[in-house]
């Protein structure tokens, strides 16, 4: 099968269809460069999308990622990311070895096809040159035969009337052997051209047509092969990536079996737990027998006198109020004394650790200093060993510094871990006081308790809706019957009062106590008349009066 035998006379056809091969590959690699946009973009796109979802730094975020569904998440986000990094590396493998390839090949098909084309062109009139003069040859021999065949029949007219002279006959006779003479000498002309013609047109259509068909046949064939070669590559480009992009899903999967639900509640606990027992039963107040009304020590509500209405979430109450409710957003105490005791173990545990790596480096830097300086001394030609003595002052300096920092924290860490247990113990002595003598006040026997996150319920017969008042701390006692003095106590060390509900002490200043510590870490206590609040009950020594009415008896 040769396109030189079977299509010898298919010449234009020929071009027009191998044009069309190559029209069909520049198809086939636009096609892969828009597939190859397509990889690029989709890559792009994901990791935006990644990015967008990661934990911004040093945010509110980037802490809740401790949790094992958080960090699944977050492994996620990351193997997304390298699954947009191998469809970028499709798209360049496609570049590189299809797009690029094809392109370059179809521009040496073009070249190809246009010498082959260029040389069946030139065959093509070279035989058409070759007919043209044997037609030529043939019209000549054709004329010169009639022309003979006149002459002989003139001479013969001529030789035949007795009226013509013998020299007119003579003459006429030797016209038709110049005629018969030329005659012959075009046929002899036209039989060599015919020959060579032959010869010709047998080697056109019988050696260079079909050499020249032969080479664009295979220049057709080697483009189809090339572009069954672009296919499996095409294909394989992908398959190369499938391994990883399966390691990519493995790692999701591997994420999400890793989220333990157990754990992540734990978390919670560890997160937000305040350290404070709940408030206790509230205890009747017998109204019957005249007595001064007080306020319940076993529980954290309040009372309400004159029927006031009492306000909801968000408003201030008459009364108690949680000791670690902030007034102002403003930065808390060094001690971290504005949080439950929980939370700030936590936080002075942390505040240690973080001062103890601020040691460690500086130390580091300290000893790096101390060998650069060894090297000086041994080698004055490196250096002057005086100068680092600065540097190791200074860092001498923010060592010990920081050092103080660290007992500082530590003595409040010691204070608040050695306060906790004894707490508990405390508690558990106190609950059978709690069933016998506790006689704090309420305002009605429909009672509204205050919960520690602020927030407070009503009896159904009473409003609903949520009032907001502006009063400040002074004026939580201004309508409610002054509480009377179990007891005294002495400040220990200073405190200040930054929160609302506390109040301001000086080291050995003397209180009246008149609401005992029930368990939170705060006894309330009373400057004077108008002024009263809480102060933590490690910085005060309590003198209880047992006879005073509201005292704790411990069994």
């Amino acid at each position: 099968m040769s396109w030189g035998t079977e299509l010898w006379d298919q010449f234009e056809n020929l071009e027009k269809h191998t044009q069309w091969g190559i029209d069909f590959l520049e198809k086939y690699i636009k096609f892969v460069k828009e597939r190859t946009e397509i990889e690029i973009n989709y890559a792009k796109q994901l990791r935006n999308l990644s990015k967008k979802y990661q934990p911004k730094k040093n945010s509110k975020e980037e802490e809740e990622y401790k949790y094992t569904s958080c960090k699944a998440f977050q492994t996620t986000l990351t193997e997304m990311t390298d699954y947009a990094g191998q469809h970028e590396v499709i798209s360049e493998n496609m570049t590189l070895q299809i797009t690029a390839e094809l392109t370059r090949f179809v521009q040496e098909m073009k070249q190809e096809k246009k010498s082959h084309f260029h040389d069946g062109r030139k065959a093509q009139q070279h035989i058409e040159t070759c007919w043209k003069h044997l037609e030529a040859s043939k019209r000549r021999f054709e004329r010169d035969c009639k022309e003979a065949d006149r002459a002989q029949q003139y001479f013969e007219k001529m030789d035949a009337d007795i009226n013509v002279t013998k020299a007119d006959v003579e003459k006429a006779r030797q016209q038709a052997q110049a005629r018969n003479q030329m005659a012959d000498d075009s046929k002899s002309d036209y039989s060599s051209t015919l020959q060579k013609f032959n010869v010709e047109q047998h080697e056109h259509y019988y050696t260079h047509i079909p050499h020249i068909f032969q080479k664009l046949q295979e220049m057709e064939e080697k483009r189809i092969v090339r572009l069954c070669e672009s296919l499996k590559i095409y294909a394989e480009v992908d398959r190369q990536v499938v391994p990883i992009i399966g390691k990519c899903l493995d790692g999701i999967t591997k994420a999400a079996e890793s989220i333990d639900q157990t754990h992540d509640s734990q978390l919670v606990i560890d997160a937000f737990k305040s350290g404070f027992e709940p408030p206790g039963d509230v205890e009747f107040e017998d109204f019957s027998q005249p007595m001064k009304r007080t306020i319940s020590e076993s529980s954290l509500s309040n009372s309400r006198s004159d029927g006031k209405p009492e306000v909801k979430f968000g408003s201030k109450s008459k009364g108690k109020l949680w000791p670690f409710i902030k007034k102002n957003k403003g930065a808390g105490p060094e001690d971290f004394s504005n949080l439950p005791p929980e939370q700030r173990r936590k936080k002075l545990q942390q505040k240690v650790d973080d001062l103890n790596k601020d040691i460690q480096k500086e130390i580091d830097q300290r000893d790096a200093l101390t060998k650069m300086k060894d090297v000086y001394i041994k080698n004055p030609q490196m250096g002057d060993p005086a100068s680092v003595d600065q540097k190791l002052a200074e860092l001498g300096h923010n060592i010990e510094k920081l050092q103080q920092e660290v007992q500082k924290f530590q003595g409040w860490l010691a204070e608040v871990e050695g306060r906790l247990p004894a707490r508990n113990e405390a508690l558990r002595r106190q609950s059978g006081a709690y069933e016998s003598q506790n006689t704090s006040a309420v305002s009605n026997c429909a009672q509204d308790r205050e919960s520690p996150d602020g927030s407070y319920t009503e009896e159904q017969s009473q409003e609903n809706e949520v009032k907001v008042m502006t009063t400040d701390f002074d004026d939580e006692f201004d309508d409610e019957e002054p509480l009377p003095s179990i007891g005294t106590c002495k400040a220990l060390y200073s405190f200040e009062g930054h929160n609302e509900g506390t109040i301001s002490v000086t080291e050995g200043e003397v209180f009246h106590v008149i609401e005992e510590d029930k368990g939170d870490g705060w006894t309330r206590v009373r400057r004077n008349e108008d002024e009263e609040g809480y102060v933590p009950t490690s910085y005060v020594e309590v003198y209880l009066d047992r006879n005073a009415k509201g005292a704790m008896t411990y069994i």
